[in-house]
């Protein structure tokens, strides 16, 4: 007879009438913060509060990839520490994180494309990243299934092949932080929604729940999609924030194929193969503005048609699945990391887009460090909100970004 398992984290406790800390938001930037603020700095009177469940969000509806192969100064040193931190975190928790970096190979189909990787090579390079440009057969050699003939509608002329990258599983990030902070006497409280933060003097004072009022010096807000309306809503602070759908599915579990990431900008679509055999895959987001989750047929079409354009061996395969997530995206796609401005004690952690997953740990690690002392690291002052005011904007893409009905 099966026995029932040992739960993760202790079950929702009763709201306590204060905290040192609130965290808005039950996924992996919020878990991963509150776990360090437990661990770093003796900060254990902290409460997560999610309007659901753990996990709800983006934290259990992406790819699981992980990498460092962005484009800018300011982000490669976060997300190369982010890799590094993977199989540490997975000792500390003493929880199987079933990180496998099993490499990146980001394809170019065209010669602009590939002057563009050799910048980002160069960039990744400089930084200590190991990241390479490869030829047509370099990339044929890695990954034997991929269609390199002058067949495909748009052929590839080489890839930007990244080893350390990988995935990681999502959802066993989740219930390991969850687990950890637990353990560390944070409070875990689902199904509890925030319906207000109160400020006084230009400070947090405390935190407006369904289940009553929180008394707190610190409000964390890491609601991905909701941290914008949260914002505005109860502070009045307008983030430029769009919220997109992006949708992802498997197939059905096949002999291993792919032992590497692969992705395409042209064919705006991206791959790995799970330990299950499916192969998971994921396109570029809905052009417009919304808070969906629906799939949509024309997404499973364009999966299909690029998937097997890149690797013809998947022609017949069936998709057993699919769902969708929403990206918090800003204009220049990079996060906006702040706190204490204009209202003390209160941090934002949000638009992520769809890079929130790689970039969790290392950001709560650090965001910890920031809510602790109130001083903002180094490694996150370029993403201050402030940015936008004076327009320096981050280069991680090429151009201004604006999502809107007309897109």
């Amino acid at each position: 007879m099966l026995g029932r398992g040992k739960r993760l984290w202790s079950r929702s406790k009763r709201l306590k009438s204060s905290y040192d800390a609130v965290i808005i938001g039950g996924g992996l930037h919020g878990l991963a913060t509150a776990y360090f603020l437990a661990t770093r700095h003796g900060m254990n009177h902290v409460a997560v509060v999610e309007k659901r469940y753990i996990g709800f969000g983006g934290a259990g509806r992406n790819t699981a990839i992980v990498r460092a192969n962005q484009r800018t100064q300011e982000n490669l040193p976060l997300y190369k520490e982010a890799l590094e931190l993977w199989p540490v975190l997975t000792q500390e928790l003493d929880f199987n994180l079933m990180f496998y970096n099993c490499g990146n190979l980001n394809l170019a189909h065209s010669e602009a494309a590939l002057k563009a990787m050799r910048l980002q090579v160069a960039s990744a390079q400089f930084h200590g990243i190991d990241s390479r440009l490869i030829d047509p057969k370099e990339c044929k050699e890695l990954v034997p299934a991929l269609d390199v003939s002058d067949r495909l509608r748009y052929p590839i002329y080489g890839g930007m092949y990244h080893p350390p990258g990988g995935i990681v599983r999502h959802d066993a990030v989740v219930w390991g932080l969850a687990s950890g902070a637990s353990q560390k006497g944070v409070d875990i409280i689902q199904g509890v929604a925030v319906t207000g933060i109160g400020v006084q003097g230009g400070r947090i004072t405390s935190v407006e729940t369904d289940h009553g009022t929180i008394t707190t010096p610190r409000v964390l807000n890491a609601a991905g999609a909701y941290a914008a309306a949260i914002s505005c809503e109860m502070l009045g602070m307008r983030l430029p924030i769009s919220v997109l759908t992006i949708q992802a599915m498997v197939t059905q579990p096949l002999k291993p194929i792919l032992h590497h990431v692969i992705s395409s900008g042209t064919y705006h679509c991206y791959a790995n193969q799970t330990l299950k055999g499916e192969v998971a895959t994921g396109a570029h987001m809905d052009p417009w503005p919304n808070y969906t989750t629906q799939c949509t047929a024309h997404y499973i079409k364009h999966q299909a048609e690029a998937l097997t354009q890149l690797l013809p061996c998947l022609k017949g395969v069936k998709f057993m699945r699919a769902w969708a997530g929403l990206a918090d995206m800003t204009p220049d796609m990079a996060p906006i990391i702040d706190g204490n401005d204009p209202v003390r004690g209160y941090y934002l952690d949000c638009g992520w887009g769809y890079f929130g997953f790689k970039s969790c740990v290392v950001t709560g690690k650090y965001l910890a460090d920031f809510m602790a002392s109130g001083v903002c690291p180094q490694i996150l002052r370029p993403f201050t909100g402030r940015r936008f005011e004076q327009h320096r904007l981050m280069g991680e893409t090429p151009a201004l970004v604006h999502y809107s009905p007309d897109n």
